[in-house]
C-alpha cells in the first residue's frame, strides 16, 4: 500500500485530487493507496446527494470565509476545520473479504479505532460508517466504488472548533433527537476533548501507525503529476461549478 505525501489544499481541489485518484487506480497507472490531508481553508462537503440549502447555512459560511464544494462519495454533509481535522482517503481494489460496504467500511474504520488506541483512546466503529467513543462521533466516513475500485475517505476530528461547526451545518433537531442529544456539542468530540492537548505530530504518527496496522506497510510514494493535472480539470469542471455543488 502506497503512503501519499500530506497535503494541505483548498476543499475543490482536495476532491478533485480523491476523484483523480480514484479514476489512475480504476486505468491501472498506480497501486492501492492512503493519503491524509487536511483542508484549507475551513470547507463544508456535501454529499453527492445532499441539498444545500437543508444542510449548510450558506450565509455563515460566507461570513466566515469557509468554503463549500460537494463530494464524488456520497453521506452527509460534513465540516472540515484547517485548523483541527484531518481527512484520509483510501483506494483500492475491492478483495473479496469486503464485498459489502459494511465489511469494508469496518476494514478501513479500524485503521483510525487503532490510531486512537495508540492515542490512549478507546473508540469502537458504529455502523454504517462512524467512529465512535462511547456514545460521541469522533470520525464520519463516505465511500463510492467504480469497477472493483473504491474510494473511501473520512475525517478525524483532533481539535475541531465545535462551535464553528455548529454555527454552519444546518443539524434539525430531529436529527439530534434520533441520537437523543440536544445539541451538536452533545454528539461529537475530538482527540483534545478526551485527552487534552495533542499535537499535530502526535495525530499523524498515530495515524500511520493505526493504518499500516490494517492496511499493511504503508511505502512513501509520490503523487503522480498526471494525477494532479487530472484533479485541477476536475476541480474546474465540477468541485468550483455551482451548478454542480447546487445540483441537488
Amino acid at each position: 500500500m502506497d503512503l501519499l505525501p500530506f497535503r494541505r489544499d483548498r476543499g475543490s481541489l482536495a476532491m478533485g485530487i480523491d476523484e483523480a485518484l480514484l479514476e489512475a487506480r480504476v486505468e491501472g497507472s498506480i497501486g492501492d493507496l492512503v493519503r491524509f490531508y487536511q483542508f484549507y481553508p475551513s470547507a463544508v462537503t456535501l454529499g453527492r446527494f445532499q441539498r444545500i440549502d437543508a444542510s449548510v447555512r450558506r450565509d455563515v459560511c460566507e461570513r466566515e470565509g469557509i468554503d463549500i464544494t460537494r463530494r464524488t462519495t456520497g453521506g452527509g454533509t460534513v465540516f472540515h476545520d484547517a485548523a483541527g481535522e484531518i481527512t484520509y482517503a483510501v483506494i483500492m481494489a475491492v478483495p473479496p473479504d469486503l464485498d459489502t460496504i459494511t465489511r469494508s467500511y469496518e476494514r478501513i474504520c479500524s485503521g483510525l479505532v487503532a490510531a486512537l488506541d495508540v492515542l490512549g483512546i478507546e473508540a469502537v466503529f458504529s455502523p454504517i460508517n462512524d467512529v465512535v467513543i462511547g456514545t460521541k462521533k469522533i470520525s464520519g466516513s463516505a465511500q463510492t466504488r467504480r469497477r472493483g475500485i473504491l474510494l473511501q475517505h473520512g475525517t478525524l476530528l483532533y481539535k475541531t472548533d465545535i462551535e464553528q461547526m455548529a454555527r454552519v451545518l444546518n443539524v434539525s433537531s430531529e436529527k439530534l433527537s434520533d441520537k437523543h442529544v440536544a445539541s451538536l456539542a452533545e454528539r461529537v468530540t475530538t482527540i483534545e476533548r478526551e485527552r487534552g492537548t495533542t499535537s499535530f505530530e502526535d495525530v499523524m504518527d498515530a495515524l500511520h501507525s493505526g493504518f499500516s496496522s490494517i492496511l499493511g506497510d504503508l511505502a512513501k510514494s509520490e503523487l503522480p503529476p498526471e494525477v494532479i493535472e487530472r484533479a485541477h480539470e476536475l476541480e474546474n469542471a465540477k468541485y468550483t461549478d455551482l451548478t454542480y455543488i447546487l445540483s441537488r
